[in-house]
């Protein structure tokens, strides 16, 4: 592997293709410090040194890739662009034009492109305000105290509108960078601008594990991530690039004078198709009745109102991270959010599969399974297996989404304080995305190796 990197860094093309991709993540996380304008920065870095703990904080800074402590023109990331992906998605199986458009190859994958292209721009708009929003309902003194200026009535409207365009800014150029490199780059652009912001929190987040006050707990956390880490990433490894692989065979064709034998192939259907989606709808959903119940929170002299006490303990759901003050509330959290992530799971794989509509295609393309007859009959079939393996990737992610959780229980069974940390210094949606795209960019690598006659990286 040292040789087949050490052979890519000599063709002139890869090596320029590897300076490019680097250069143009460099620029990407240079941008991600450049605060909104009318954001008052210096209270905003002192609420986020203070409180660490905030979920829905916490939440918007991992889907920016760690910008959102900054409160950088990049907080948004490329994330509306992937929510208008995910929207056309759901979407194609239900508008029969989109359906065609899927349908005809490269060019209707173009205008597929260009329609996902101007969603991105109004939900980057409403993510923009929405993200402010949150925020603001997640401070103490609300939101005057981080933004004065922002509101759309008498002259806020001008102060406002700079700040959204900012924002929206800063998501567009983002996008416009991950096209960047995936045109002259290696790797998918889009992919590598998460994975840029994801690999930047690991550095302060494991320095954090060095100034646990405890010696005893710091040296548990430090070897427990290592350990971690390491298990996590080879059990990733092994569920990413597992399939179940269905036999498929093609009767003999007729092709004008041309007889055409039949062959044998398979259609690989992988252990967990949806990746890390599931995890940031089950954060999602988890996040946002706290937000709400926010509203009915009063103050503390009306503890004996029914409504406001039920509003405070859905107000701080999730916010425990010690199973010995609240275990009944930090078990039912976890539990919860390891079915959402199972639900989730499901839900979207059935919508990929559907999307791909293989027993259609094997048919039209006069291929069959064999001992299963087309049609429905493969629908059915197909459907099947894909659920059986898909409970495996739903556990899995389920496992890797809560794996916080654990830690923090096995840290109070063993009596460590802050175990919970070697956990949360790469969270396991982090981590499925930043393997996922090694392997897709080494995989870039070997094949533009191998298309020069070199030696590749798998051998």
């Amino acid at each position: 592997m040292i040789e087949s990197m050490r052979t890519a860094f000599t063709v002139p093309d890869l090596r320029r293709r590897i300076f490019f991709t680097i250069a143009m993540l460099v620029v990407y996380r240079l941008v991600a410090n450049i605060p909104v304008p009318g954001v008052n920065l210096e209270a905003w870095l002192q609420f986020t040194s203070q409180d660490s703990g905030n979920a829905v904080v916490n939440f918007l800074d991992l889907l920016s890739g760690g910008a959102v402590r900054n409160f950088s023109v990049m907080a948004m990331g490329v994330y509306p662009y992937i929510t208008a992906s995910i929207i056309i998605q759901l979407l194609t199986p239900i508008i029969p034009q989109l359906e065609e458009l899927a349908s005809e190859g490269e060019s209707g994958r173009n205008k597929i492109n260009k329609i996902t292209y101007y969603i991105t721009v109004p939900l980057a708009f409403l993510q923009a305000i929405g993200q402010i929003r949150l925020i603001g309902f997640s401070l103490p003194g609300g939101l005057e105290n981080i933004m004065p200026y922002f509101g759309f009535s008498g002259g806020d409207i001008l102060p406002t509108l700079t700040t959204l365009l900012a924002m929206v800014g800063g998501t567009m150029f983002a996008i416009w960078i991950g096209e960047l490199i995936t045109e002259d780059g290696i790797g998918q652009g889009i992919s590598l601008i998460i994975f840029g912001g994801i690999v930047s929190r690991m550095i302060p987040n494991m320095a954090g594990l060095f100034t646990i006050p405890d010696q005893t707990a710091r040296i548990f956390s430090i070897v427990a991530f290592v350990v971690l880490t390491t298990l996590t990433v080879l059990v990733i490894v092994i569920i990413q690039e597992g399939q179940r692989r269905i036999p498929v065979q093609y009767g003999r064709r007729v092709r004008g004078r041309k007889v055409y034998q039949g062959q044998s192939t398979y259609v690989p259907l992988k252990v967990n198709t949806a990746g890390m989606i599931p995890i940031i709808f089950a954060q999602s959903i988890l996040t946002f009745p706290p937000l709400i119940a926010n509203f009915f929170v009063g103050d503390l002299s009306t503890d004996g109102n029914f409504i406001n006490q039920i509003a405070r303990s859905i107000s701080s759901f999730g916010a425990v991270q010690d199973p010995q003050s609240a275990p009944a509330q930090f078990f039912i959290y976890w539990a919860f959010y390891f079915l959402l992530v199972v639900a989730f799971t499901f839900f979207y794989t059935d919508v990929m599969v559907k999307q791909q509509n293989i027993p259609q295609t094997l048919q039209r393309q006069g291929g069959f399974i064999p001992g299963i007859r087309p049609g429905k009959r493969t629908e059915a079939y197909v459907t099947s297996v894909v659920r059986r393996i898909t409970l495996v990737g739903a556990v899995f992610l389920g496992l890797i989404a809560i794996m916080p959780g654990i830690m923090a229980l096995i840290g109070e069974i063993l009596q460590i304080q802050s175990l919970q940390q070697s956990a949360l210094v790469i969270t396991g949606a982090g981590l499925i995305i930043v393997v996922g795209v090694v392997i897709d960019t080494m995989r870039q690598l070997e094949a533009q190796l191998l298309m020069r006659h070199y030696e590749g990286f798998i051998s």
